[in-house]
């Protein structure tokens, strides 16, 4: 079960909090089985600033990549294996950041940082089960553009249709059961008095810090997890990208070479971006020290590619720009 707590996890919860000590700062806050979300607790006289600029990047990520997938549907030229896979990673990242900024929007209006022990098993779940979707969805645009640059004259005949949507859906089917898993190994814990999350919404990292309990088999698991579903996937990237150098250095016209890079510069900039801000959270020492370093960067990675992904794809991509002029005159 990994929606809620076991009845005896209130009765630890309880002894707890009679036993251990309250956090400085967090005596008043810390009421009930949840937890309160301290990212944005340092100066509680910009929430307006902040739930305006959040609501601006909220409704690009929302207008961005609901664009990118409607073009991509309605627009014949763009039906090909790349913008298949480009309308998937945009309906994902609609979902990605729908996980986390309606909840940060509501905090700021109401003042209420506090959320709920199955609302956060729910954030959290569907938080790395998205970011790891994502991560063998940007692995399958690779391995696309390096079939279509190194091998372009059998490029139809391999990356078909069903192919393609065999790749997405077993994205889903792979990662689905094993993000449950470790989602029920992190809310088994028994949680310390103090119930403050040092971040903006519920993660793995800050949660076993509040863990009172031995969390080294959650942190092998985690590890386990990040090296199947983040590493190996940047891998293959890494080799597809290595691959296509290659056959682009051997193209003897400088245009030819220009073009190919076209066709990879978009999705190269969005694997940069996830992956650079991702890799540092999850793979540095966790420290008292890093705690707003690694919050900002989880920020990064969360809420900032998905609103640049469709500006990215847009503008260095003439197929997408010349289907967003035709779009208002379609039927």
């Amino acid at each position: 079960m990994v929606g809620g707590p076991l009845p005896s996890e209130h009765v630890v919860w309880i002894a707890l909090r009679q036993k251990m000590p309250q956090r400085k700062g967090l005596e008043n806050r810390t009421a009930g089985p949840g937890f309160i979300l301290l990212g944005f607790s340092d100066n509680t006289n910009l929430q307006g600033l902040r739930f305006t600029v959040f609501l601006i990047i909220y409704l690009m990520v929302l207008i961005g990549n609901g664009l990118i997938v409607l073009i991509t549907v309605v627009e014949p030229s763009l039906h090909s294996p790349m913008y298949f896979f480009l309308r998937n990673l945009s309906f994902l990242e609609i979902c990605y950041t729908s996980t986390t900024l309606p909840k940060m929007l509501l905090a700021f209006l109401t003042g209420d940082d506090s959320i709920s022990f199955l609302g956060c098993a729910a954030q959290l779940y569907f938080l790395v089960l998205l970011g790891s979707i994502e991560c063998l969805l940007l692995a399958a645009m690779a391995y696309d553009r390096y079939v279509a640059i190194c091998d372009p004259l059998h490029y139809s005949l391999i990356m078909n249709g069903r192919l393609c949507v065999r790749l997405v859906v077993a994205s889903w089917v792979a990662v689905i059961p094993v993000q449950v898993g470790q989602t029920y190994q992190v809310f088994i814990l028994p949680f310390c008095a103090s119930h403050g999350l040092h971040h903006f919404f519920c993660d793995i990292p800050p949660l076993l810090e509040l863990a009172c309990a031995d969390t080294f088999w959650n942190q092998v698991m985690l590890h386990t997890i990040i090296l199947v579903f983040a590493v190996l996937p940047f891998s293959l990237i890494v080799v597809s990208y290595t691959q296509i150098v290659r056959a682009m250095l051997k193209v003897p016209s400088v245009l030819g070479r220009r073009k190919a890079f076209s066709t990879c510069s978009s999705h190269l900039g969005v694997v940069t971006l996830f992956y650079g801000s991702a890799m540092v959270v999850y793979f540095k020492q966790q420290s008292r020290d890093s705690a707003d370093t690694d919050k900002y960067l989880a920020l990064f990675y969360t809420i900032v590619t998905p609103m640049l992904n469709p500006v990215i794809y847009s503008l260095r991509n003439k197929e997408v720009r010349i289907a967003l002029k035709r779009l208002p005159w379609r039927k």
